[in-house]
Protein backbone atom coordinates (compact mmCIF):
# COMPACT_ATOMS: atom_id res chain seq x y z
CA UNK A 1 0.00 0.00 0.00
CA UNK A 2 1.03 3.25 -0.22
CA UNK A 3 3.70 4.54 2.26
CA UNK A 4 2.35 7.97 2.77
CA UNK A 5 -0.49 9.86 1.57
CA UNK A 6 -0.28 13.21 1.92
CA UNK A 7 -3.22 15.57 1.34
CA UNK A 8 -2.36 19.53 -0.26
CA UNK A 9 -4.50 22.41 -0.40
CA UNK A 10 -4.53 24.80 -2.57
CA UNK A 11 -5.86 28.45 -2.90
CA UNK A 12 -4.45 29.35 -6.32
CA UNK A 13 -1.29 31.27 -4.45
CA UNK A 14 2.45 29.58 -4.86
CA UNK A 15 3.11 26.18 -2.93
CA UNK A 16 4.62 25.92 0.80
CA UNK A 17 7.72 24.29 0.78
CA UNK A 18 6.41 21.06 2.52
CA UNK A 19 3.54 21.10 -0.13
CA UNK A 20 6.45 20.98 -3.22
CA UNK A 21 8.63 19.06 -0.96
CA UNK A 22 5.85 16.50 -0.92
CA UNK A 23 5.14 16.84 -4.55
CA UNK A 24 8.30 15.97 -5.56
CA UNK A 25 8.61 12.91 -4.00
CA UNK A 26 5.45 11.92 -5.46
CA UNK A 27 5.11 8.77 -7.32
CA UNK A 28 1.18 8.97 -7.72
CA UNK A 29 -0.89 12.40 -7.69
CA UNK A 30 -4.29 12.91 -7.54
CA UNK A 31 -6.04 15.70 -8.21
CA UNK A 32 -8.89 17.57 -10.54
CA UNK A 33 -7.62 18.59 -13.85
CA UNK A 34 -6.43 22.06 -13.34
CA UNK A 35 -4.53 20.40 -10.29
CA UNK A 36 -2.59 17.86 -12.15
CA UNK A 37 -1.36 20.84 -14.83
CA UNK A 38 0.26 22.38 -11.74
CA UNK A 39 4.40 22.66 -12.87
CA UNK A 40 5.44 20.57 -9.33
CA UNK A 41 3.35 17.35 -10.42
CA UNK A 42 6.08 15.07 -11.43
CA UNK A 43 6.44 14.30 -14.91
CA UNK A 44 6.68 10.66 -13.89
CA UNK A 45 4.01 10.22 -11.32
CA UNK A 46 0.78 8.24 -12.07
CA UNK A 47 -1.57 10.89 -12.54
CA UNK A 48 -4.87 10.04 -11.19
CA UNK A 49 -8.20 12.56 -12.41
CA UNK A 50 -10.34 13.10 -9.59
CA UNK A 51 -14.05 11.95 -9.39
CA UNK A 52 -14.99 9.70 -6.66
CA UNK A 53 -12.88 10.38 -3.56
CA UNK A 54 -13.92 6.62 -2.83
CA UNK A 55 -12.55 5.06 -5.59
CA UNK A 56 -9.22 7.44 -6.07
CA UNK A 57 -9.02 6.29 -2.31
CA UNK A 58 -9.04 2.41 -3.09
CA UNK A 59 -6.17 2.75 -5.96
CA UNK A 60 -4.26 4.79 -3.54
CA UNK A 61 -4.39 2.37 -1.25
CA UNK A 62 -3.06 -0.21 -3.93
CA UNK A 63 -0.38 1.78 -4.63
CA UNK A 64 3.45 1.25 -4.05
CA UNK A 65 5.19 4.25 -3.21
CA UNK A 66 4.28 8.16 -2.24
CA UNK A 67 0.83 9.36 -2.55
CA UNK A 68 -0.50 12.63 -2.95
CA UNK A 69 -3.84 14.09 -3.40
CA UNK A 70 -4.54 17.77 -4.51
CA UNK A 71 -7.69 19.60 -3.35
CA UNK A 72 -8.55 23.00 -3.30
CA UNK A 73 -8.75 25.42 -0.39
CA UNK A 74 -8.58 23.38 3.02
CA UNK A 75 -8.74 19.86 2.41
CA UNK A 76 -9.96 19.50 5.96
CA UNK A 77 -13.28 21.62 5.62
CA UNK A 78 -16.13 19.52 3.81
CA UNK A 79 -12.98 18.36 1.99
CA UNK A 80 -11.30 15.21 0.38
CA UNK A 81 -9.83 14.23 4.22
CA UNK A 82 -12.75 12.43 5.74
CA UNK A 83 -12.95 10.28 3.02
CA UNK A 84 -8.99 9.54 2.60
CA UNK A 85 -9.45 8.70 6.88
CA UNK A 86 -12.03 6.19 6.30
CA UNK A 87 -11.30 2.80 8.33
CA UNK A 88 -11.61 0.83 4.95
CA UNK A 89 -8.70 2.76 3.21
CA UNK A 90 -6.35 1.83 5.88
CA UNK A 91 -4.77 5.07 4.92
CA UNK A 92 -2.17 7.46 7.18
CA UNK A 93 -3.11 10.93 6.00
CA UNK A 94 -1.14 13.30 6.15
CA UNK A 95 -2.27 17.24 5.64
CA UNK A 96 -0.95 20.38 3.93
CA UNK A 97 -3.92 22.83 4.42
CA UNK A 98 -4.65 26.25 2.50
CA UNK A 99 -6.72 29.22 2.90
CA UNK A 100 -10.16 27.46 2.48
CA UNK A 101 -12.82 29.17 0.08
CA UNK A 102 -15.07 29.83 2.90
CA UNK A 103 -12.14 32.01 4.68
CA UNK A 104 -11.35 33.80 1.27
CA UNK A 105 -14.66 34.25 0.56
CA UNK A 106 -15.50 35.93 3.78
CA UNK A 107 -12.07 38.13 3.22
CA UNK A 108 -13.18 39.35 -0.01
CA UNK A 109 -16.50 40.90 1.74
CA UNK A 110 -14.81 42.07 4.27
CA UNK A 111 -16.59 40.30 6.30
CA UNK A 112 -16.15 38.20 10.32
CA UNK A 113 -17.32 34.71 10.06
CA UNK A 114 -16.92 33.28 12.90
CA UNK A 115 -20.47 34.14 13.55
CA UNK A 116 -21.38 32.25 10.36
CA UNK A 117 -23.25 28.91 9.45
CA UNK A 118 -21.80 26.97 6.55
CA UNK A 119 -23.66 24.43 5.02
CA UNK A 120 -22.42 22.01 1.87
CA UNK A 121 -25.86 22.45 -0.86
CA UNK A 122 -25.97 19.91 -3.25
CA UNK A 123 -28.61 17.49 -4.78
CA UNK A 124 -29.30 15.65 -1.55
CA UNK A 125 -29.20 18.80 0.78
CA UNK A 126 -29.99 21.92 -1.28
CA UNK A 127 -33.44 22.48 0.43
CA UNK A 128 -31.70 22.12 3.68
CA UNK A 129 -29.19 24.49 2.71
CA UNK A 130 -31.76 27.11 1.97
CA UNK A 131 -33.86 26.43 5.18
CA UNK A 132 -30.19 27.22 7.13
CA UNK A 133 -30.43 30.65 4.92
CA UNK A 134 -34.21 31.16 6.52
CA UNK A 135 -33.46 30.85 10.09
CA UNK A 136 -30.01 32.02 10.27
CA UNK A 137 -28.51 35.90 9.36
CA UNK A 138 -25.17 34.91 8.08
CA UNK A 139 -24.59 31.56 6.08
CA UNK A 140 -21.88 30.77 3.87
CA UNK A 141 -23.03 28.10 1.51
CA UNK A 142 -20.53 25.54 -0.78
CA UNK A 143 -22.74 24.94 -3.87
CA UNK A 144 -22.58 22.38 -6.37
CA UNK A 145 -23.84 22.15 -10.28
CA UNK A 146 -27.09 22.41 -10.16
CA UNK A 147 -27.43 23.16 -6.47
CA UNK A 148 -25.56 27.11 -7.20
CA UNK A 149 -26.26 30.60 -6.33
CA UNK A 150 -29.81 30.92 -8.63
CA UNK A 151 -31.10 27.88 -7.06
CA UNK A 152 -30.75 29.24 -3.62
CA UNK A 153 -32.43 31.94 -4.78
CA UNK A 154 -35.64 30.67 -6.29
CA UNK A 155 -36.27 28.48 -3.16
CA UNK A 156 -36.11 31.64 -1.07
CA UNK A 157 -38.71 33.01 -2.53
CA UNK A 158 -40.48 35.55 -0.32
CA UNK A 159 -37.33 36.03 1.82
CA UNK A 160 -35.42 38.90 1.04
CA UNK A 161 -31.40 38.36 1.79
CA UNK A 162 -28.22 39.65 0.20
CA UNK A 163 -26.14 37.16 -1.96
CA UNK A 164 -21.98 37.48 -2.31
CA UNK A 165 -21.24 35.58 -4.58
CA UNK A 166 -17.65 34.46 -5.37
CA UNK A 167 -16.95 32.60 -8.51
CA UNK A 168 -13.64 30.65 -8.62
CA UNK A 169 -11.67 32.39 -6.07
CA UNK A 170 -7.99 31.98 -6.07
CA UNK A 171 -7.76 32.18 -9.72
CA UNK A 172 -7.29 34.49 -13.03
CA UNK A 173 -10.80 34.45 -13.58
CA UNK A 174 -12.11 35.39 -9.85
CA UNK A 175 -15.17 37.43 -9.51
CA UNK A 176 -16.98 38.71 -6.54
CA UNK A 177 -20.54 39.65 -7.05
CA UNK A 178 -23.06 41.26 -4.95
CA UNK A 179 -27.06 41.31 -5.33
CA UNK A 180 -30.16 41.31 -3.86
CA UNK A 181 -31.89 37.15 -3.36
CA UNK A 182 -34.65 38.44 -6.15
CA UNK A 183 -31.91 39.15 -8.94
CA UNK A 184 -30.00 36.30 -8.26
CA UNK A 185 -31.49 33.67 -10.38
CA UNK A 186 -31.19 36.46 -13.66
CA UNK A 187 -27.84 35.45 -13.96
CA UNK A 188 -25.52 32.47 -15.44
CA UNK A 189 -23.23 31.94 -12.58
CA UNK A 190 -19.77 30.04 -12.88
CA UNK A 191 -18.59 27.22 -10.95
CA UNK A 192 -17.13 26.55 -8.29
CA UNK A 193 -18.69 29.31 -6.38
CA UNK A 194 -19.21 30.34 -2.84
CA UNK A 195 -21.97 32.18 -1.38
CA UNK A 196 -22.56 34.14 1.39
CA UNK A 197 -25.86 34.80 2.09
CA UNK A 198 -26.52 37.34 4.87
CA UNK A 199 -29.89 39.55 5.74
CA UNK A 200 -32.56 39.62 8.18
CA UNK A 201 -32.77 40.62 11.66
CA UNK A 202 -29.53 40.68 12.35
CA UNK A 203 -29.02 40.62 16.01
CA UNK A 204 -26.43 43.18 17.55
CA UNK A 205 -22.40 41.99 17.86
CA UNK A 206 -22.04 39.40 21.10
CA UNK A 207 -19.42 42.39 23.35
CA UNK A 208 -16.01 41.19 23.16
CA UNK A 209 -16.16 38.42 20.32
CA UNK A 210 -18.20 35.03 20.95
CA UNK A 211 -16.95 32.22 22.31
CA UNK A 212 -18.31 29.53 19.66
CA UNK A 213 -18.29 29.54 15.97
CA UNK A 214 -21.92 30.02 13.99
CA UNK A 215 -24.43 31.65 16.24
CA UNK A 216 -24.16 31.88 20.05
CA UNK A 217 -26.52 30.02 22.30
CA UNK A 218 -28.85 32.29 24.07
CA UNK A 219 -27.78 35.57 22.94
CA UNK A 220 -29.32 38.06 22.69
CA UNK A 221 -29.69 37.41 26.48
CA UNK A 222 -33.12 35.47 26.51
CA UNK A 223 -35.11 33.81 29.42
CA UNK A 224 -33.44 30.41 30.41
CA UNK A 225 -35.77 27.26 29.29
CA UNK A 226 -38.27 27.25 26.70
CA UNK A 227 -42.60 27.21 26.24
CA UNK A 228 -41.97 30.07 28.37
CA UNK A 229 -44.94 32.80 29.22
CA UNK A 230 -46.44 35.26 27.18
CA UNK A 231 -44.66 37.98 28.90
CA UNK A 232 -41.08 37.31 27.76
CA UNK A 233 -41.88 37.76 24.43
CA UNK A 234 -42.63 40.96 24.92
CA UNK A 235 -46.67 41.17 25.33
CA UNK A 236 -49.26 40.35 27.58
CA UNK A 237 -52.07 38.57 25.67
CA UNK A 238 -53.93 35.64 26.73
CA UNK A 239 -56.10 33.98 24.70
CA UNK A 240 -58.68 31.05 25.03
CA UNK A 241 -56.15 28.70 26.34
CA UNK A 242 -54.67 30.69 28.95
CA UNK A 243 -57.14 31.26 31.13
CA UNK A 244 -58.83 29.70 33.84
CA UNK A 245 -60.69 26.31 32.94
CA UNK A 246 -61.12 27.34 29.35
CA UNK A 247 -59.55 23.98 27.56
CA UNK A 248 -56.76 25.20 25.74
CA UNK A 249 -58.02 23.73 21.98
CA UNK A 250 -61.49 25.50 21.90
CA UNK A 251 -62.94 26.25 18.32
CA UNK A 252 -60.36 23.94 17.05
CA UNK A 253 -63.18 22.93 13.84
CA UNK A 254 -63.15 26.72 13.43
CA UNK A 255 -60.75 28.24 10.71
CA UNK A 256 -57.89 30.08 11.77
CA UNK A 257 -57.35 33.22 13.15
CA UNK A 258 -61.17 33.03 14.87
CA UNK A 259 -59.59 31.82 18.04
CA UNK A 260 -55.86 32.94 18.31
CA UNK A 261 -54.88 31.93 21.94
CA UNK A 262 -55.42 28.20 20.69
CA UNK A 263 -52.89 26.10 21.87
CA UNK A 264 -51.56 28.62 23.62
CA UNK A 265 -50.72 26.72 26.57
CA UNK A 266 -47.51 26.54 28.30
CA UNK A 267 -47.82 23.10 28.94
CA UNK A 268 -49.15 22.00 25.84
CA UNK A 269 -46.89 24.09 23.98
CA UNK A 270 -44.07 22.38 25.69
CA UNK A 271 -45.54 18.88 24.50
CA UNK A 272 -45.93 19.56 20.98
CA UNK A 273 -42.33 20.75 20.71
CA UNK A 274 -40.96 17.87 22.52
CA UNK A 275 -42.68 15.59 19.37
CA UNK A 276 -41.96 18.05 16.79
CA UNK A 277 -38.60 18.16 17.62
CA UNK A 278 -37.63 21.14 15.55
CA UNK A 279 -33.84 21.34 14.23
CA UNK A 280 -31.26 22.93 11.84
CA UNK A 281 -31.94 22.39 8.66
CA UNK A 282 -35.78 21.88 9.47
CA UNK A 283 -38.57 23.75 7.93
CA UNK A 284 -41.38 24.19 10.50
CA UNK A 285 -44.71 25.10 9.86
CA UNK A 286 -46.83 26.85 12.76
CA UNK A 287 -50.08 27.14 11.31
CA UNK A 288 -52.70 29.25 13.35
CA UNK A 289 -49.72 31.11 14.93
CA UNK A 290 -51.63 33.22 17.34
CA UNK A 291 -48.86 34.86 19.52
CA UNK A 292 -46.13 33.67 17.80
CA UNK A 293 -44.80 31.78 21.13
CA UNK A 294 -44.65 28.20 19.64
CA UNK A 295 -43.03 29.26 16.32
CA UNK A 296 -40.33 31.63 17.90
CA UNK A 297 -39.44 28.57 20.37
CA UNK A 298 -38.83 26.77 17.30
CA UNK A 299 -36.92 29.49 15.75
CA UNK A 300 -34.68 29.10 18.72
CA UNK A 301 -33.59 25.56 18.19
CA UNK A 302 -32.14 26.56 14.47
CA UNK A 303 -35.17 25.81 12.23
CA UNK A 304 -36.16 27.65 9.59
CA UNK A 305 -40.31 28.92 10.51
CA UNK A 306 -43.09 30.14 8.07
CA UNK A 307 -46.01 31.50 10.66
CA UNK A 308 -49.05 30.73 9.29
CA UNK A 309 -52.59 33.16 10.82
CA UNK A 310 -56.24 34.40 8.75
CA UNK A 311 -55.72 37.44 11.80
CA UNK A 312 -53.69 40.26 10.99
CA UNK A 313 -53.16 41.01 14.57
CA UNK A 314 -51.81 37.74 15.32
CA UNK A 315 -49.49 38.14 12.33
CA UNK A 316 -48.49 41.33 14.10
CA UNK A 317 -47.47 39.72 17.49
CA UNK A 318 -45.98 36.51 16.15
CA UNK A 319 -43.68 39.19 14.11
CA UNK A 320 -43.62 41.25 17.32
CA UNK A 321 -42.53 37.88 18.83
CA UNK A 322 -39.88 37.10 16.92
CA UNK A 323 -38.09 40.62 17.05
CA UNK A 324 -38.12 40.22 20.95
CA UNK A 325 -36.73 36.77 20.77
CA UNK A 326 -33.83 37.87 18.38
CA UNK A 327 -35.11 35.07 15.84
CA UNK A 328 -35.94 35.38 12.26
CA UNK A 329 -38.97 33.65 10.58
CA UNK A 330 -41.55 34.20 7.82
CA UNK A 331 -44.83 35.20 8.58
CA UNK A 332 -47.90 34.49 6.20
CA UNK A 333 -51.26 36.36 6.27
CA UNK A 334 -53.88 33.75 5.10
CA UNK A 335 -56.53 31.26 5.36
CA UNK A 336 -55.48 27.39 5.17
CA UNK A 337 -55.91 24.84 4.19
CA UNK A 338 -56.36 27.56 1.26
CA UNK A 339 -52.63 29.58 1.67
CA UNK A 340 -50.35 25.88 2.27
CA UNK A 341 -50.75 25.60 -1.55
CA UNK A 342 -48.03 28.02 -2.18
CA UNK A 343 -46.03 27.24 0.89
CA UNK A 344 -42.63 25.72 0.31
CA UNK A 345 -42.70 21.89 2.15
CA UNK A 346 -42.36 21.34 5.40
CA UNK A 347 -40.28 18.62 7.69
CA UNK A 348 -42.37 19.55 10.61
CA UNK A 349 -45.87 20.45 11.86
CA UNK A 350 -47.67 22.05 13.45
CA UNK A 351 -51.47 23.15 13.40
CA UNK A 352 -53.09 25.00 16.21
CA UNK A 353 -56.83 25.18 14.49
CA UNK A 354 -58.66 24.34 11.57
CA UNK A 355 -59.84 20.89 12.21
CA UNK A 356 -59.72 17.88 9.72
CA UNK A 357 -59.20 19.57 6.14
CA UNK A 358 -56.23 20.85 7.62
CA UNK A 359 -54.87 18.15 8.71
CA UNK A 360 -55.52 16.41 5.69
CA UNK A 361 -54.03 19.28 3.79
CA UNK A 362 -50.43 18.68 5.67
CA UNK A 363 -50.60 15.21 6.00
CA UNK A 364 -50.74 15.09 1.60
CA UNK A 365 -47.28 17.69 1.66
CA UNK A 366 -45.74 14.63 3.51
CA UNK A 367 -43.99 16.22 6.43
CA UNK A 368 -42.48 13.73 9.03
CA UNK A 369 -44.35 14.81 11.79
CA UNK A 370 -47.60 16.82 12.59
CA UNK A 371 -48.61 17.72 15.71
CA UNK A 372 -52.14 19.24 16.78
CA UNK A 373 -54.56 19.41 19.55
CA UNK A 374 -58.52 18.75 20.10
CA UNK A 375 -61.07 19.78 23.04
CA UNK A 376 -63.16 17.12 22.44
CA UNK A 377 -62.58 13.09 21.94
CA UNK A 378 -64.98 13.35 18.76
CA UNK A 379 -62.74 16.22 17.53
CA UNK A 380 -59.79 13.90 19.01
CA UNK A 381 -61.01 10.81 16.88
CA UNK A 382 -62.02 13.04 13.57
CA UNK A 383 -58.23 14.07 13.24
CA UNK A 384 -56.89 10.71 14.19
CA UNK A 385 -58.80 8.83 11.20
CA UNK A 386 -57.43 11.69 8.91
CA UNK A 387 -53.74 11.13 10.15
CA UNK A 388 -54.10 7.79 9.44
CA UNK A 389 -55.87 7.83 6.13
CA UNK A 390 -52.61 9.86 5.23
CA UNK A 391 -49.99 7.38 6.33
CA UNK A 392 -48.90 8.63 9.50
CA UNK A 393 -48.91 6.58 12.83
CA UNK A 394 -50.82 8.43 14.78
CA UNK A 395 -50.43 9.04 19.42
CA UNK A 396 -52.59 10.76 21.24
CA UNK A 397 -52.53 11.46 25.30
CA UNK A 398 -55.34 13.39 27.50
CA UNK A 399 -53.15 16.21 29.05
CA UNK A 400 -54.22 18.14 32.20
CA UNK A 401 -52.54 20.77 33.32
CA UNK A 402 -53.02 22.74 37.03
CA UNK A 403 -51.36 25.76 38.24
CA UNK A 404 -51.81 26.11 41.20
CA UNK A 405 -51.20 29.62 43.03
CA UNK A 406 -48.28 28.84 45.82
CA UNK A 407 -50.01 31.49 48.34
CA UNK A 408 -51.93 29.68 49.55
CA UNK A 409 -51.95 26.38 46.73
CA UNK A 410 -55.18 26.88 45.21
CA UNK A 411 -55.76 25.91 41.94
CA UNK A 412 -55.80 28.81 39.61
CA UNK A 413 -55.90 27.32 36.12
CA UNK A 414 -56.84 24.31 34.38
CA UNK A 415 -56.49 23.15 31.36
CA UNK A 416 -57.24 19.75 29.51
CA UNK A 417 -56.82 18.94 25.77
CA UNK A 418 -55.91 15.95 23.46
CA UNK A 419 -52.61 16.29 21.84
CA UNK A 420 -52.50 14.15 18.62
CA UNK A 421 -48.87 13.86 16.79
CA UNK A 422 -48.52 11.61 13.73
CA UNK A 423 -45.36 10.34 12.50
CA UNK A 424 -45.01 9.35 9.01
CA UNK A 425 -44.55 5.87 8.30
CA UNK A 426 -42.52 5.68 5.18
CA UNK A 427 -39.29 6.67 6.77
CA UNK A 428 -37.06 6.18 9.99
CA UNK A 429 -38.34 8.32 13.39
Amino acid sequence: MADRVTVIGWDGSPLTAAARSALAAATLVAGAAHHLELPEVPKGAERIRLGSVDLAARRIAGHRGSAVVLADGDPGLFGVVRTLRAPEHGLEVEVVPAVSSVATAFARAGMPWDDAQIVVAHGRTLRRAVNVCRAHPKVAVLTSPGAGPAELALLLEGVHRTFVICEELGTERERVTVLTSDKVADHVWRDPNVVIVIGGAVTAAVPGGGWIAGREPGYPPAARGWALPSEVYGHSYEGPGEGPGDGVAQGIGKGLGQSVGEGESLQLRAAQLARLGPRIGDLVWDIGSGSGALAAQAARFGAAVIAVDADPAACGRTDATARQSGVQLQVVHGRAPHVLERLPEPDVVRIGGGGVPVVTACADRRPQRIVTHASTRDDAEAIGAALAAGGYAVECALLQSVELDTEDWSERERSVVFLLSGRRLDRAP
